[in-house]
């Protein structure tokens, strides 16, 4: 019996993707191993830190990194080191923040529930533009002498998303002499985005360690300019300023090292063929009268976001001649042992292979067919 069924929680079935709300990703043997291995010993966690940031550093080609308890808590760290720097005085007023450079300038149509985060150490956020999009001079405009920074939300291939609308933000930014911080969480792969965004002159770029790279879940890392990098250790754990609660275990830390050297075009690619494989097999099995499979991949030439971008299975179902809603079959699945999770809309249900475990595949299969065959049976003893 596993851990959850002895607390007497279901262990699901992801064929969502690398979600927070279903626990991120499974880490690698290796990371676990690590971890294990961690766990034995004590350390003093500043001198791990400054390590731990120097192996991230050169994977990224940054100047310098630092762990932090996943993008959000990068996000809060980011903000107050470009508000205060490393003045202990000033970091110790926050989140008071009046008489300091406290705006962060963001394009409204980055603007989302994570870039609250941004003003958790007494940011104000000044949204600029409208969300269908924003221009430079935009940007510009709303400059002042109270800007900390400018902020930029990264999706890959999405038009003001992209890399080409980062570079523009990158020029302002050091026309300037602002900072820039990129939120890039979810931006991997491409393995590209690693090193990629950094280069283009970003002074501060966040991700989480917790999805694609399979770290652990509660991870994230931050990289860029050295002495925006320091301002942000000092404000972190073990000291006491604003990231004191944002603790990141010696386990945690070595185990998100560990994965990103992992984290090869190898390894990714082997996993694609996985992924491909997944998908082909519901495309092949699913197909029935009222059911239509397909394989889906974005294109980013159309602009389609394109991060995490291998294929998936794309159900859609006729619901009339069914006799069941898509919207049903999803609760049915979600009400399963074990529950299957899969994202929905309308008459669709998208099947994502990224975190499926060997096997998983053909349960999903197995309990789609039966929830349709129980429709169809109902059906048929409603007309009789």
């Amino acid at each position: 019996m596993s851990i959850y069924r002895k607390l007497g929680v279901k262990p699901v079935i992801n064929a969502w993707a690398t979600v927070t709300t279903l626990g991120g990703s499974l880490m690698l043997p290796e990371v676990v191993e690590a971890m294990n291995e961690a766990a034995k010993a004590f350390v003093d966690m500043e001198e791990l830190h400054r390590r731990a940031g120097e192996i991230i550093a050169e994977i990224t080609g940054a100047e310098a990194a630092y762990v932090t308890s996943g993008a959000a808590a990068a996000l809060v760290l980011a903000a107050a080191a470009c508000m205060t720097g490393n003045n202990p005085e000033k970091m110790a007023q926050i989140p008071y923040t009046e008489g300091f450079k406290n705006e962060i300038v963001l394009p409204l149509m980055h603007d989302n529930v994570y870039a609250r985060n941004l003003t958790i150490p007494g940011v104000k956020l000044v949204k600029v533009g409208t969300k269908n999009g924003y221009s430079p001079e935009d940007v510009e405009r709303a400059i002042t002498d109270k800007t900390a920074a400018l902020a930029f939300v990264f999706f890959t291939s999405r038009r003001g998303c992209d890399m080409e609308a980062l570079k523009k933000m990158v020029k302002i930014s050091k026309k300037h002499n602002i900072p820039l911080i990129v939120d890039a969480a979810a931006e991997l792969p491409p393995i590209e985005n690693l090193t990629g965004i950094v280069a283009t002159g970003a002074d501060l770029v966040a991700y989480s360690g917790g999805k694609d790279i399979r770290g652990p879940n509660d991870t994230g890392f931050i990289i860029g300019r050295k002495d925006l990098i320091e301002a942000i250790a000092a404000h972190g754990c073990p000291h006491h300023y604003v990231g004191r609660p944002m603790k990141v275990s010696k386990e945690q830390i070595v185990g998100l090292v560990v994965a990103l050297q992992h984290y090869t075009p190898e390894a990714v690619q082997a996993r694609r063929k996985t992924w491909e494989r997944t998908v082909q097999y519901f495309v092949r099995e699913l197909p029935s009268d009222g059911v239509k499979v397909e394989r889906v991949m974005p294109n980013p030439a159309k602009h389609e976001y394109s991060a995490q971008g291998w294929p998936k299975a794309r159900v859609t179902f006729d619901e009339n001649r069914l006799g069941i809603t898509a919207a049903e079959v999803n609760r049915l699945l979600r009400n399963g042992d074990p529950p299957i999770y899969a994202p929905q809309s309308g008459n669709q249900i998208t099947l994502n292979p990224q975190c499926l475990q060997e096997g998983e595949e053909k349960i999903i299969v197995e309990r789609l067919k039966q929830i349709l065959q129980q429709a169809k049976n109902v059906g048929i003893e409603g007309n009789a």
